[in-house]
């Protein structure tokens, strides 16, 4: 007697779903921790400054660790992991994914899902944040601004990292980076603190470095970069054609460090430097110049007269 073979269901053709299920209810609380606690602590600011508790330590600590992790977020996250805009040795890739770890912006693999669902969809159906998804009457758009702003993360529905990040996935060290995300959060704002602490050989020393350079420099660094989310897709100039409403927004420049020109990067996703126009600040791209120069990284996705020239006359 033979037995039947058992027929396995054809294998379905296509793109991978674009979300992949939602946060469970640990997950989705330590993103409302995340977002909520540096913003307290940012409205705190002004009258814990005002009476005492602000030294040029605390000044000096925050400089330091908002431009380590503000690069982390812009030459790593972005410009690295999500959009391939150079090489980099293997050393410096976990350095890298370290750096933007500290932001506290989410685990590389996520952010990376996230972003490039975004460019996938940019300012269409399927955009994780744009701040067009409601319409334009002027309700909409202030219901826009909020959800592109940081509304969006409150929702559930996660990016499907199968789909936007499976070379991540792929990556033995930037998995276990993803999955230490709890350990980076720790040590972004505890080592301010003990920083703060052995240098002024203080507890309130400590005390302070913590809040500075730990919960207030998360929020301004969230806050900015959440602004070229929704603030770069809504008012600035457009001097190069790209199919969204990307935007050019010079007043964030510096503290974004070159990631508010949003209008060329939309145009021209893999170009290693953003601000290409003469005045344009652009420190990302000068650190990855750096890091060419040091030999660090190779491959460099430099924008060319002649492609520039194209973008602008599509």
């Amino acid at each position: 007697m033979t037995s039947t073979p058992v027929m396995e269901p054809p294998k379905t053709k296509g793109p991978k779903p674009v979300t992949a299920g939602q946060r469970g209810a640990g997950v989705q609380f330590s993103v409302y921790l995340g977002v909520i606690l540096p913003l307290a602590a940012l409205i705190a600011a002004v009258p814990f400054a005002w009476g005492w508790g602000l030294s040029w330590v605390d000044v000096g600590l925050f400089v330091v660790f908002y431009a380590i992790s503000g690069l982390g977020i812009t030459v790593s996250y972005h410009r690295y992991f999500t959009h391939g805009s150079f090489k980099a040795k293997p050393w410096l890739r976990v350095v890298l994914a370290i750096a933007g770890s500290l932001a506290v912006q989410g685990p590389v693999i996520t952010w990376v899902a996230d972003h490039r669902r975004h460019h996938a969809f940019s300012d269409r159906d399927g955009d994780p944040h744009s701040p067009w998804a409601f319409g334009t009457s002027p309700l909409a758009i202030a219901k826009g601004f909020w959800h592109a702003h940081m509304g969006w993360l409150f929702e559930r529905d996660q990016s499907n990292a199968e789909r936007f990040a499976p070379d991540l996935l792929k990556d033995p060290a930037i998995k276990k980076v993803d999955e230490l995300f709890w350990l980076w959060t720790l040590l972004t704002l505890t080592l301010p603190a003990l920083l703060g602490g052995l240098i002024t050989w203080s507890f309130w020393g400590a005390v302070t470095a913590f809040f500075w350079a730990g919960l207030v420099r998360v929020c301004v660094l969230h806050h900015v970069t959440w602004s070229v989310n929704s603030v770069c897709h809504m008012i600035g100039e457009r001097p190069f054609a790209a199919r969204d409403k990307s935007a050019n927004f010079w007043p964030l420049a510096v503290l974004s460090f070159g990631e508010s020109w949003h209008n060329l990067h939309h145009a021209d996703p893999t170009s290693a430097r953003h601000g290409v126009k003469r005045g344009q600040i652009d420190i990302s791209a000068r650190v990855i110049w750096a890091f060419e120069k040091l030999g660090w990284v190779h491959n460099v996705r430099w924008p060319t007269p002649q492609r520039l020239a194209r973008l602008a006359s599509e």
